[in-house]
């Protein structure tokens, strides 16, 4: 039996939510052992000034759980 933990975190990228969503697993698995499964949960645009200038992607992480409860 085991026990996953998820987490959400938010990627940012100038150019598409491809990359946005990429940032965030990429940064994860930096900090983050046994990743096993992202879900992109929300996509969305920050505007300045009337024009699009960043792509995020809010992504829930899943990984297995290794501490007590």
């Amino acid at each position: 039996m085991s026990v996953y933990k998820i987490v959400e975190l938010v990627g940012t990228s100038p150019n598409s939510w491809e990359e946005a969503a990429k940032e965030v697993i990429e940064t994860a698995t930096k900090s983050i052992r046994d990743l096993r499964v992202a879900e992109v949960d929300k996509l969305d645009v920050r505007i300045e000034n009337g024009k699009l200038v960043e792509y995020r992607a809010r992504v829930k992480l899943s990984f297995k759980y290794e501490g007590t409860i």
